[in-house]
């Protein structure tokens, strides 16, 4: 993991807002938000282990996936790239289960923070440029 240095630091925004800015830069809600907290993700690579990460707090109101959180305030955090190294292709220690499938269906990663090269880094500085040169015009 990378920290970045980036004036979306401590911006405050309604959420709703926010998440639609970021979308035109590609930037999606990863899956692991609730109420009070996430982060709006950008894939860097096509394999799908690189990524730029903006943090978010909610400040007033709380996050509802149900309403794209119209109702949350919220204060971004330091941006940051990290890379999360997955197995791909099939378990071959894989058995078929009924009740574990529900549960274990993904792999386990081999480095969920693994080192980043300078590529990586600069393109996510890139990336960083691009949207704050549209937000703070």
């Amino acid at each position: 993991m990378y920290n970045l240095e980036s004036r979306l630091e401590n911006v405050e925004d309604l959420f709703l807002s926010i998440d639609s800015y970021l979308c035109q830069f590609d930037f999606t809600l990863a899956g692991n938000w609730d109420y009070k907290h996430g982060y709006l993700d950008k894939r860097l690579d096509s394999e799908r282990m690189v990524w730029l990460r903006i943090p978010f707090h909610v400040i007033r109101g709380a996050l509802d996936g149900e309403c794209g959180g119209c109702r949350a305030t919220v204060r971004l955090g330091r941006p940051y790239v990290f890379k999360h190294v997955y197995n791909t292709g099939t378990d071959k220690h894989a058995a078929p289960r009924l009740i574990g499938a529900l549960f274990d269906q993904f792999q386990a990663p081999l480095d969920p923070d693994a080192s980043l090269e300078d590529v990586w880094i600069e393109r996510a500085r890139q990336a960083l440029m691009e949207v704050e040169q549209g937000y703070f015009q």
